[in-house]
């Protein structure tokens, strides 16, 4: 269970770095390319999307079937590996909304810069005319 936790963070920090790549000031030819680049792992990119969705339905079935300990009834052990509990499937949910979120910054970045890329080739189409 711990390797897919494991393979989403690493997505998350892969994508974190390229909206990072892509927010640097760079020259038009170099921007350009790391656009299309990036353009292009975009559509392969996308499973993070219904593979986020997924575990965040599986931390909310096991949070549903969890078993609460609260009360007397509970030692102090089980009360911490409880609470431990709790905050995992805390940060996984947040994990998994940072991968969509940071997928779709990526590709609204790319998209704006592909629009200002053509909106300057009409420009320089109607200046020559």
């Amino acid at each position: 269970m711990a390797l897919q936790w494991v393979i989403l963070a690493y997505v998350v920090a892969a994508e974190t770095a390229l909206a990072v790549l892509l927010t640097l000031p760079s020259p038009k030819a170099v921007r350009s390319r790391i656009v299309s680049l990036v353009s292009l792992i975009l559509q392969p990119a996308l499973f993070v999307v219904p593979f986020s969705g997924f575990q965040l339905l599986d931390i909310y079935w096991k949070n549903e079937h969890r078993l609460i300990c609260s009360g007397d009834t509970c030692t102090a052990s089980e009360r911490d590996r409880y609470e431990k509990s709790i905050y995992k499937a805390q940060r996984n949910a947040i994990l998994c909304a940072a991968s969509c979120l940071v997928y779709w910054f990526i590709y609204r970045i790319c998209k704006y810069n592909r629009e200002i890329e053509r909106m300057e080739e009409l420009e320089k189409r109607f200046k020559e005319e």
